[in-house]
């Protein structure tokens, strides 16, 4: 069989991996959307990494879709589910493996996605008219061809998603499960989101069984709300992500502790506001679960906490449904509370009218709104009413990857743009990562370290940055693992 890295690969995101059995039958380990496609693709051209790369003008894939069979999902996030409608508009068929919990959240965030095109597609039309009123008559094929219109193919709709929906197969975790004939695959609880598992995969050919190892993203220990990382059994070959592979956490206390104190300092101490940029789907779910708890004991003050997105409230109630895949901490809160986010002063924001109305809320108060990069999203008009006021402050609590404003305010900036307009950054900018939903390094190496050196055939490393590969592989080699590959975008291995 082959196995072949589509996403991830020397990068964080995209996740995919197409697997192709001798018999022809072609399973795809999710299927993520790019987010830092635009930089990485010059990055490998450069290198020349993916020369041999080809993908249709008429595909967003660089396989046929419809000789996929199957589709293993391992967690809901869109860097790992983005692409699925396009997958099923370019011909699969198939089923998409996962647990309920994911199902329910990836239904969540593909709407969402499939909503946020409709207005690009607006947007981009609105602007071809007037792109083309501009050069009428002057037959400017080449102003034309300079202009930055490609075609958006990958901007599916609702209707796509519709469909989609209609080819989820939900299974349980830890349950081994025939997909075909001679193959079984067992979805391991990771921690990470909701409904995020570890998938095991095992193939029979020619009599002997191979087993292969998918890691999606492992989790943390003791993460709010969320259970622990379960053990994967020995594989035969591991792909194991590495987003914290050159680093552990900084923040070694408890989330409430950290939050009390910095939400005391921007909003009591200075009567501020704190903006919270975070993703609306399991970032800002363990955010709240911490001030309802700060709030059930009474360290979390009277002022007003608008949590601004719409995707952020439906999470919430999904989280509260499926409240059985949580931690015992959870359930037991549940069980006392009926509710595991829902308190005093907690306002959630669904309208954009009401939400640019935040901006002239006077007294303290804390927001919460998306995206977590300061990339689109209702989080970026709070940044921009806020980036120059000294009594406001900004705390990221998670990755942002290299051009977004998140980025920028993480490694310093004095000036940000918005429009074309500059604002002087007067804020005061935190960090942490305390809400850091991916294993640092010590616990991928644990992971890992559940695979013996002297049997497992090979561990590929993916879904990381390429120094953070570098830095993890050495330290495996440390640890006596041996054929530790670090994939290009579209190589193949036999195993």
């Amino acid at each position: 069989m082959k196995l072949t890295f589509w996403g991830a690969a020397k990068q964080v995101t995209g996740s995919m991996y197409l697997l192709e059995l001798d018999n022809d039958y072609r399973i795809l380990i999710d299927c993520g959307f790019d987010m830092d496609r635009n930089r990485h693709q010059e990055d490998e051209n450069k290198a020349g990494d993916i020369e041999n790369v080809k993908i249709p003008s008429y595909s967003v894939f660089p396989f046929e879709p419809s000789m996929v069979n199957v589709v293993l999902l391992t967690h809901a996030h869109i860097d790992h589910s983005g692409n699925l409608p396009n997958l099923v508009r370019e011909g699969f068929e198939g089923q998409i493996v996962c647990t309920t919990p994911t199902h329910a959240l990836s239904s969540l965030l593909l709407y969402d996605s499939a909503s946020l095109n409709q207005k690009k597609i607006k947007q981009y039309e609105t602007n071809r008219r007037k792109f083309k009123e501009f050069n009428k008559g002057q037959n400017n094929k080449k102003n034309e061809k300079n202009n930055s219109f490609s075609n958006p193919k990958e901007w599916y709709l609702p209707a796509h998603v519709e469909q989609t929906e209609r080819q989820f197969f939900n299974i349980e975790f830890n349950r081994r499960f025939q997909i075909t004939k001679g193959v079984w695959v067992t979805f391991i609880p990771t921690g990470h989101l909701l409904g995020a598992a570890n998938i095991v995969l095992e193939v029979e050919e020619n009599g002997e069984i191979k087993k292969i190892g998918f890691s999606g993203d492992i989790g943390r220990h003791h993460y709010p709300l969320l259970k622990d990382p379960e053990q994967t059994p020995e594989v035969d070959y591991l792909l194991c992500e590495t987003t914290y592979g050159s680093r552990n956490h900084t923040a070694t206390g408890n989330p409430e502790d950290e939050i009390c104190d910095i939400i005391h300092k921007a909003c009591v101490e200075v009567p501020g506001r704190l903006i919270i940029p975070s993703f609306s789907v399991g970032r800002t779910q363990s955010l709240l679960f911490t001030l309802n708890k700060l709030a059930i004991e009474g360290r979390l003050p009277a002022i007003k906490v608008f949590a601004d997105s719409p995707l952020a409230y439906k999470s919430t109630a999904t989280y509260n449904h499926y409240v059985s895949f949580l931690n015992d901490e959870a359930k037991a809160f549940y069980a006392k509370h009926k509710s595991l986010f829902d308190f005093e002063n907690l306002v959630y924001v669904e309208d954009m009218r009401t939400s640019k109305q935040i901006t002239n809320h006077s007294e303290p108060c804390i927001i919460i709104s998306s995206s977590g990069m300061v990339q689109g999203g209702r989080v970026e008009h709070h940044i921009k009413s806020n980036i120059s006021n000294p009594y406001a402050t900004i705390l990221m609590i998670g990755y942002a990857s290299e051009g977004t404003v998140g980025h920028q305010l993480i490694t310093g900036k004095k000036m940000l743009t918005f429009k074309d307009k500059e604002y002087a950054v007067l804020a005061n900018v935190r960090r942490t990562d305390i809400y850091s939903g991916h294993a640092g390094q010590d616990d991928l190496l644990h992971f890992v370290k559940y695979q013996n050196a002297e049997k497992i055939k090979k561990i590929f490393l993916i879904h990381g940055e390429e120094t953070s590969m570098q830095t993890f592989k050495a330290l495996l080699e440390e640890n006596n693992y041996k054929n530790v590959e670090i994939p290009a975008k579209g190589v193949s291995y036999e195993l």
